[in-house]
Order: structure tokens, then sequence, then C-alpha cells
């Protein structure tokens, strides 16, 4: 059993929490930690904050939760808010269109915030610069994490050389090759599609190409599925690349450019601004946390991008793992009761929607067998056309369902299904 003391003051000499990775995950982490006055050591391996375009997806739960650390207006003033979406077909068009809007007498956010995550995480480096307790290193690389029974250690090199980190909490946010899940031994469950995705962001708005387009769009197709969505920098196109295609040859500027005239004819050519070509998983780790040491976001499970919920399930394993360490570390909470509930509710969260709900979208959008494709559109259709089963459906899928129903950072009783508050 972890024994954790209370504390008079959040701040006095009790060793900080380390944050190990500075994605929005990790810094969701310590945005939160630090607005309850807690110490916090943010590791990350690189200079500066990294420039990533993959996730760009804010759901109703998620903006729910970044209120905590009151930076949901900075987002919205630099975001796109997007009511409603589309499912279509590559040869047939529109399939049907989901209404969030749907949602309104539920949240505030009746609405899905496109905001690419590094926007996120600038927002978030700024605010924590100016944080006096604070400290964060970057160009530090962690090599190894260990739980000594009254502190978990980090090992480090530094712009300075090696150095140990000692905190009273390690927090994994470290992405899928997790150097703290790794030093933990933590098998890493799941598997690897054979395909890799690639995503191409252009400035032409795909509005004027594909008529009736909407602001994300996902686009089924036996050959080569599509997923067309806006953001406020650019349109960015996502399509699967082959297994037996190298990436060198997928990426070539010829190459993407013949796969976006074939998604819409544009004479002259489409302008790039970026492109990335990335791996895509879907595992879930064994363990979410060992003693000292628990694993969010990335490190603790990834999954295909289609559907937006994988950085959304990060920051909800963020603002649950580090209102527990709260209760922990500023009211004496029991500290093994508290990290076992955050283990047993996000890990089953991970599996029954994120995992499940990811596969089946991007089973839904590769499907070749003709029947299954016109009943998976005949689905789509009927539950659109349906307010009731269309609510719920938008439930789910914007993650206010898990929410209400396992909560975040709810004090821990044995997990149910009844629907709880958010904390």
């Amino acid at each position: 059993m972890l024994n954790v003391t209370g504390m008079t003051s959040a701040v006095t000499g009790r060793p900080p929490v380390i944050v190990v990775g500075a994605g929005p995950v990790g810094m969701t982490a310590a945005a939160v930690l630090a607005r309850e006055g807690l110490r916090v050591v943010v590791v990350e391996a690189t200079t500066e904050p990294m420039p990533d375009w993959r996730a760009s997806t804010f759901h109703a739960a998620t903006l729910e939760l970044l209120e905590r650390i009151d930076i949901t207006p900075r987002m919205h003033a630099e975001g796109l808010v997007v009511p409603r979406y589309q499912f279509r077909d590559r040869t047939d068009g529109l399939v049907a269109e989901f209404d969030l809007t749907l949602l309104a007498d539920e949240t505030s956010y009746p609405y899905r915030l496109q905001l690419n995550q590094q926007r996120l995480v600038r927002f978030l480096y700024d605010r924590l610069l100016a944080e006096p307790h604070v400290d964060l290193r970057f160009g530090t690389r962690v090599t190894g994490v260990s739980d000594t029974g009254g502190a978990a250690t980090v090992s480090a090199e530094g712009p300075d050389g090696p150095e140990t980190i000692t905190g009273c909490f390690v927090i994994g946010a470290d992405g899928p090759a997790s150097t703290v899940r790794r030093s933990l031994g933590v098998p890493f469950d799941g598997h690897t599609y054979p395909e890799r995705f690639l995503i191409v962001s252009t400035p032409v708005d795909m509005r004027t190409r594909l008529p009736g387009l909407a602001e994300v769009n996902y686009v089924s197709d036996p050959r080569q599925w599509l997923f067309i969505l806006h953001t406020p920098e650019a349109w960015r196109v996502l399509w699967p690349v082959p297994a037996d295609q190298p990436p060198e040859e997928a990426t070539r500027p010829e190459v993407i450019q013949r796969q976006l005239q074939g998604v819409a004819p544009l004479p002259g050519g489409y302008p790039v601004i970026d492109h990335q070509i990335y791996n895509v998983h879907q595992r879930v780790a064994e363990r979410f946390r060992t003693g000292r040491v628990a694993l969010i976001g990335d490190a603790a499970h990834i999954n295909s991008p289609v559907g937006g919920v994988g950085l959304n399930s990060g920051i909800h394993d963020a603002v649950d793992l580090t209102l527990r360490l709260t209760r922990i570390l500023t009211e004496g909470a029991d500290a093994d009761a508290e990290l076992d509930a955050f283990e047993a509710r996000r890990r089953r969260v991970a599996l029954e929607y994120v995992q499940a709900d990811t596969q089946r979208n991007t089973d839904r959008l590769r499907e070749t067998d003709p029947a299954v494709r016109r009943r998976n559109h005949d689905d789509l259709r009927a539950i659109a056309a349906d307010p009731d089963r269309a609510r719920a459906w938008l439930r789910r899928v914007s993650l206010l369902e898990s929410v209400r129903r396992f909560g975040i950072g709810t004090p821990p009783i044995e997990p149910d299904t009844h629907e709880v508050r958010i904390r």
C-alpha cells in the first residue's frame, strides 16, 4: 500500500509530480496539477513544443473538462466550430449527415471544435512558463523510471548530462513508444494495421471541389477510403497507403498530387502545406499504473484516428488522474484506492469505447463486400433520420456517454454503469 499523508500546503517540500512527455495530454496533466497549486516537473526530449498536425478534433466532453483549466476561450478564439459531419461514399456521395446540435440540451458544446493539437500545446506551454511551481525541462530524454516505494525516480539525459529526478508520482504521457511503459515492463497488446495513413494539408477549400461537402467527412470506398476535414489552417485529406508501397514513394510530390486529383480534380494542381505518414495501431497497455507510476494517452492506449477520439480520451485520462493525485496530495486520500479506480475506469473506457468504436469506424469505411456496404449505409441513414437514435449515437461519439457513465476523477467506488456527474 502506498503511504501518502496529507499536506498543509500543496507547495511545501514534498517532491513534485513528474510528467514525462509535453504533448497535449502531458501538458494538460501539468496544467491541472499547477492549477491545484502542486509542484510539477515536465520532462520532454524535444527542445521545444513539437508541431504535430495529426489530431485536430475536440469533442464536447473534452471541452467541458478543459474548462477546469480555463483554456476553452482561447481554443474557441482560434478554433473552428463544426456542428455537422457527414458519412459519404466515394462513388455515391452523401450517405448520412449527423447534427451535433441535437446535444444542445446536454452540453454547452454541441459541436466538434477543430483546432490542431499543437495550438493547445502552445497555449499550455505559454501558461506553464509563468507558473512558479512548474519546471519545464525540454531537451531532456528519459532513459528509465523506477518506483522506490517511498518515491518515484526518473533517470534522464539532459543538456548537462545524466541526472536523476525524484518525484512523489510519475505520469507517463510519452506516446506510443513510451519509455515509461517500457521501463515498467508493461505489455502493449494489440495489432498494427498493415497499411500506413497519409495525411495531407492544402489551403484549397474542398467544398469548392466537392459540392455539398461538410467540414468533417468520412468517405467509404472499397479501394481507397478517405477522411476529409477542415481546420483553421487548411483542409486535410487522409488516405491509407498500401502496405507494399514504400513511404518515400507514397510521399513523392507527384504521387500526392495524383492522389488529390483523384479525390477532386483541380486545374493547376493542389498546393500542399504539410504531409505526414505514420503507422496506425490498435493497442492497450496491460496495466495503466504500477505503484507510483501511471500511464495516460498514447502511452496507455493508441487507436485508429477515424472518429477523432484518441487525443480526447488521452485528455480524459489526464484530468481523471490529476484530480485523483490532487486528492491524494492535498486531502490525504487513499493512493491505492484512487489509482486503482483510475486504472479500472480508464482502461475499461479504452477497451469498450475508444478501441471498439475506432475499429468499427475504420472497418465501415474500408468494407469491400457490396452487401455489407449497402447494409452499413442503410443503418447510418436510419440512425441519422431518427432524432432519438441520432442523439444516442452522438452522445457516444462525442464521449459524453462514457464520461457520464464512468465519471472523470470521481471518488473510488465499485465501477458500475449508472450515470455520474463530472467532478
